[in-house]
């Protein structure tokens, strides 16, 4: 049954790429670059009532 990559929507046979969840090596290093450029992010909730939020950063 195929699969949608998550970059770039590609349609594909998920047995025949080494590279799930993801069609090709491009598209797992544009993921990775995304994360490690801080455009995904995993929120947080603080414990700390005194603690103020964080704001988003604009883009």
């Amino acid at each position: 049954m195929p699969i949608h990559c998550p970059i770039c929507r590609r349609e594909f046979e998920p047995t025949e790429s080494p590279t799930m969840p993801f069609c090709s090596e491009r598209c797992r290093l544009v993921d990775l670059g995304r994360w490690l450029g801080e455009t995904y992010r995993v929120p947080v909730e603080s414990d700390d009532p005194d603690e103020e939020p964080e704001e988003p950063a604009s883009a």
